[in-house]
């Protein structure tokens, strides 16, 4: 139960983190975090944690 929890929020993180870059990268407008390369950063750092997250619900256990 709680990997599946855990995949969702990582899913969830690691889409957000996208939408963050492309704000930040100037692809994405229509708000106030277009055009600044710190959402950039802001966005690659949660997807690394929702891909962490990811990973880690997903390995088996031992």
């Amino acid at each position: 139960m709680f990997k599946t929890i855990f995949k969702i929020v990582a899913f969830l993180l690691i889409a957000t983190g996208v939408v963050w870059i492309l704000q930040g990268v100037n692809i994405l407008p229509g708000s106030y975090m277009t055009g600044d390369p710190q959402w950039a950063v802001n966005g690659a750092i949660t997807v690394a944690i929702g891909a962490g997250l990811f990973w880690f619900a997903s390995r088996k256990n031992q």
